[in-house]
């Protein structure tokens, strides 16, 4: 439910409008909304990195997005051009979205004309290059495709079209599957809730050798349809729909309603034979992913239980069809959607992470099941496996260590021995070579954009690669201020962690209103020591825009959110909402006691999770907050998907009165004047919310205002729309708090 991207793309139309604009905030020192929301303000960042198999190379899309080349992990130097737009031999195209390698770093397919379908998945036109003779070759004339793969020796290519799976192999198109269809059976890519809430969007794998292909089939005829209405609307404009609306149907699980059901199967691709993967599951349950081994005869299938406490991992053989537990996964509440993402499955072994001791830490496995050794252990939680080299032992890893807001690289020995990788506190992540001898390091602080430097695995700095100098100037030139950071400790006893940014003419004898942002959800963290921290990105520029009016904006994470271990995290299940707001209370009222804060005019706002919070904090019975603002929130639980819902509060039926604890229950409470904002074609928190809210709100006799947005989804943007509704939020609370 959160995560959204920043970037809006502008006609060239309106480049010098904009240009004009921002060169007059940046004389004056200050922030504008047009400025935020053109990106002006993005960092450079270093995207398409790969490493390249068998070598200390990666690839990379060039600065200017016309070429794919290689570079050196050791120097950072170029060391020579894989692709050029401009160069080819066969097909011509003239721009490209993006790329995969096959393993042997001999052949690129090229993503073109991509058209998003949900948060992770998208349509596009692929293309098939070869590196040595520069020959690019349409993947397939049969229309658009989804998630092309290549097989482990290169010579094939498998993808999915209209809930279909095809390969490609030696010039010849062969569909493997015949029974896809829209809204009824999918093969190869997850429904729209597995895609969403286990993260992925590929759902086949070839075996080892290539002579199989095994996918997950989901039969999601059974599941209930939710219908968003569509219009004409503008940017872009539906002509079709000029006169009456249309609609968009799909299939849609709410919480304690029917999933789709999940099978696995394997098909020979020489023979044509298909066979049915016989792996223990569940009719409610879930296969989240299936990944191949360096086994041909043995495939890794995951699986949970509908309350997904429990996770097992399963050896499948794709030619008898046959299966054996390898994992089996069981902690307290559940299993953390994270901790399945980060199982690596490598030639040998199986790295797990788990919170089975309070916090997550990394489980090494053999591949027949047999646990090794836990890597590391501690009071914190590893938050990303880099690496693993199975030859010497070493574990590559980020990790809370130094404290719940910070990130760090390091290494654990074979011998457990431990060396943190990264010299300077913030955010640091990794993107290793192949051969696990140097690695990429992306730093970040609350203050400092995104600095990208080459490293031995020792740590040792070879080379600089971005630092991000000009955007600092721009920065200081349009007057961001800084993040203080603050702790204090309710009436509970509970210590919460905040930051706050101030007006930057601030003046401690006055007294200033105050805006809590916040997002609130499981497992989230807004209170860390990064760039991409606060509201809206680049460096959360909503915020200081807003400290700019004349505002504090602050921010603290309450129980329920990341970094501080099981219990903390956990403490909300089976009943959202309560504690997550009442800690939002508590802030305010600790802010309350400042003497340079405004007790009576301190507002909250937040976006999907982060709405659902502000709505829950406004009526939570204290009256602490004079106004706030929700964006695209969940106002009931029974409303959200059955994967995510059930997750933390298991169903309805099983958890009633969980349940109950929700914004239109508690809509005769609401306190402060509230304004709601939701895109009329949110697939993923849907209107439902808003609307069935603002009945409760009105049968309550309550004032509200509400903003719709035409034909937007849950990142509300496209064309002007992210300018308009970022001016309707700081209005808002211009109106309400000064």
């Amino acid at each position: 439910m959160d995560k959204f991207s920043w970037k809006n793309k502008f006609l060239t139309l309106m480049c010098a409008t904009l240009l004009a604009g921002t060169s007059a905030a940046r004389e004056q020192g200050r922030l504008d909304l047009q400025t935020i929301t053109s990106g002006e303000l993005a960092p450079a960042y270093i995207t398409g990195i790969n490493p390249i198999a068998g070598t200390d190379l990666y690839a990379q899309v060039s600065a200017d997005g016309r070429q794919i080349v290689s570079r050196s992990f050791k120097t950072g130097r170029q060391r020579a051009v894989l692709f050029d737009v401009a160069a080819t031999e066969g097909e011509h195209i003239d721009a490209f979205d993006g790329y995969e390698m096959d393993r042997q770093g001999r052949q690129l397919l090229i993503r073109t004309r991509t058209e998003a379908v949900y948060r992770r998945s998208y349509k596009a036109e692929f293309y098939r290059y070869d590196i040595a003779t520069r020959r690019l070759s349409k993947l397939s004339e049969g229309g658009p495709q989804q998630v092309p793969a290549f097989s482990p020796d290169g010579r094939k290519i498998a993808f999915v079209r209209d809930n279909n799976l095809f390969v490609v192999a030696d010039g010849h198109e062969r569909q493997v599957t015949t029974d896809g269809r829209f809204n009824e059976i999918i093969n190869g890519i997850p429904d729209w809730v597995n895609e969403e809430e286990f993260g992925f969007n590929r759902a086949f794998a070839f075996n080892a050798d290539g002579t199989r292909l095994c996918w997950l089939r989901y039969d999601e005829s059974r599941v209930k349809t939710y219908a968003l209405q569509l219009f004409k609307g503008e940017c872009p404009e539906r002509e079709a729909l000029a006169d009456y609306p249309g609609e968009y149907s799909y299939k849609y699980p709410k919480a304690g309603y029917d999933n789709s059901v999940v099978s696995a199967w394997s098909c020979d691709l020489g023979s044509g034979e298909v066979r049915r993967l016989q792996v223990p599951l569940a009719a409610d349950g879930y296969m989240p992913r299936i990944k191949a081994t360096a086994d041909s005869r043995a495939m890794i299938v995951y699986t949970m239980n509908r309350h997904q406490d429990t996770l097992c991992l399963y050896r499948a053989d794709p030619v008898t069809g046959l299966s054996r537990l390898l994992i089996s996964e069981s902690v307290p509440r559940y299993v953390k959607e994270e901790a399945m993402e980060g199982i690596t499955v490598l030639d040998r072994h199986i790295l797990v992470p788990s919170d089975r001791d309070g916090y997550m830490h990394l489980y090494l496995y053999d591949m027949e099941g047999r646990l090794l050794r836990q890597v590391e252990r501690g009071d914190y939680d590893v938050t990303a496996v880099c690496g693993f080299d199975e030859r010497r032992g070493d574990v590559y890893y980020q990790a809370a260590r130094l404290n719940a807001h910070d990130r760090q690289v390091y290494v654990t020995r074979a011998d457990g021995r431990t060396e943190r990788l990264t010299d300077r506190e913030g955010n640091n992540s990794a993107v290793f070579s192949a051969d696990l001898r140097y690695f990429v390091n992306v730093w970040s602080d609350y203050d400092h954009p995104y600095v990208f430097t080459l490293r031995t695995n020792g740590g040792k700095t070879l080379a600089v690669l971005e630092d991000n100098h000009k955007l600092a100037g721009r920065l200081a030139d349009y007057g961001f201020g800084r993040r203080e950071t603050f702790s204090f400790v309710t009436s509970e006893g509970v210590r919460l962690d905040g930051w706050m940014v101030k007006p930057t003419d601030f003046d401690p004898s006055r007294r200033y209103p105050v805006i809590l942002y916040q997002y609130s959800g499981p497992g989230s963290q807004q209170v860390i020591n990064a760039w991409s921290t606060g509201s809206m990105g680049q460096g959360g520029a909503f915020d200081h825009y807003l400290a700019q009016q004349g505002f504090i904006v602050a921010c603290v994470d309450g129980r329920g959110t990341g970094g501080r271990g099981a219990e903390f995290e956990k403490v909300t299940y089976l009943k959202l909402g309560e504690l997550e707001a009442r800690d939002q209370v508590e802030t305010a009222l600790y802010l309350g006691t400042l003497p340079y804060v405004d007790k009576d005019n301190i507002g909250i706002w937040g976006w999907s999770f982060g709405g659902f919070c502000t709505l829950m904090s406004m009526s939570e019975g204290r009256g602490v907050f004079k106004a706030g603002v929700a964006v695209a929130p969940p106002t009931n639980w029974k409303f959200y998907d059955t994967i995510y819902t059930e997750r933390y509060m298991r169903t309805p039926r099983e958890n009633a009165e969980g349940y109950k604890t929700n914004p239109i229950e508690r809509a005769d409470r609401l306190h402060g004047s509230l304004l709601i904002c939701h895109g009329l074609a949110d697939d993923n928190v849907h209107p439902q919310n808003a609307f069935e809210y603002s009945e409760a709100l009105v049968q309550a006799d309550k004032d509200f205002k509400e903003n719709f947005y035409v034909n937007r989804n849950h990142g509300i943007r496209g064309g002007n729309t992210r300018t308009h509704l970022l001016r309707q939020i700081s209005q808002w609370f211009e109106r309400e708090l000064k």
